[in-house]
């Protein structure tokens, strides 16, 4: 695990105990910046998921659901609508896969055609407690709010967590997945829908396949903030890939301008 996921778990611990961050002390701040200065390393991110392999991989999860219905075949139907259900709603919503697993039924709203709110008790930068409430469009094709409710539908869920393991013989786990168990569950789909080089995706390529989404069209750095709840500047530009399409943008401008 590389040195600032361990100081990101040191410092979610000591929030949810109520403790002080010991990470953001002075002393801890200089020596990681010490540490930063004597090996420097570009930093690993998650290749992010595009669009057309959503709609791919959803086009491969459609086809199942079916075969496992008309196969009767409970196990494969539930797995399949739940990581349907899993994968719109986390692109769409640009959660973090620790949001994902944490989403509870009572506290989802829900009005159809319309969209979905979805209330988080903390997320990542919330220290007072006070909680977060996501809202989710209804939308007409790749629709989070319609795959959502098809799973609570055929899972039969009131309350408790959202998304839940499967055992081989159909049974759903009482307690929500953990937050460990969302890389291979989508790397498994997407191999089977045909996208080459899954080990490249992990549960960060949903929000920044959202993120370059929106900064493809053309959403301003403001909106995509207050939409996903980025507190920082810092945090959202982390997570676009949009110095190359800009400059496309541009070179392509001055190019039907007769530019030299």
């Amino acid at each position: 695990m590389p040195l600032r996921q361990r100081l990101a778990a040191l410092a979610q611990w000591h929030i949810s105990q109520g403790f002080p961050d010991p990470t953001k002390s002075p002393v801890v701040r200089k020596v990681f910046r010490g540490i930063q200065a004597l090996h420097p390393a570009r930093e690993k991110q998650a290749k992010p998921l595009q669009l057309d392999q959503v709609e791919r991989v959803v086009k491969w999860l459609d086809d199942s659901i079916d075969v496992a219905c008309r196969l009767g075949d409970r196990q494969k139907e539930l797995r399949y609508v739940r990581d349907k259900a899993l994968l719109l709603v986390g692109f769409w919503r640009g959660f973090r896969g620790d949001e994902l697993t944490r989403l509870r039924i009572e506290y989802i709203e829900i009005v159809r055609g319309e969209g979905m709110t979805c209330y988080l008790s903390q997320t990542k930068g919330d220290r007072h407690y006070k909680g977060t409430s996501f809202k989710t469009p209804a939308l007409s094709r790749l629709c989070p709010v319609e795959a959502y409710l098809e799973w609570i539908k055929v899972s039969q869920l009131t309350s408790g967590p959202v998304f839940r393991a499967i055992d081989r013989w159909g049974h759903i786990d009482g307690h929500g997945l953990n937050q460990d168990s969302l890389v291979p569950i989508f790397r498994k789909v997407m191999q089977k829908a045909g996208i080459v080089d899954v080990e490249l995706y992990s549960g960060h390529s949903l929000r920044r396949g959202f993120a370059n989404w929106a900064s493809s069209n053309h959403w301003d750095i403001k909106t995509l903030m207050e939409y996903v709840g980025w507190k920082n500047i810092q945090s959202a530009i982390r997570y676009i890939d949009s110095a190359d399409s800009y400059s496309q943008r541009r070179i392509e401008s001055g190019l039907k301008n007769g530019d030299k």
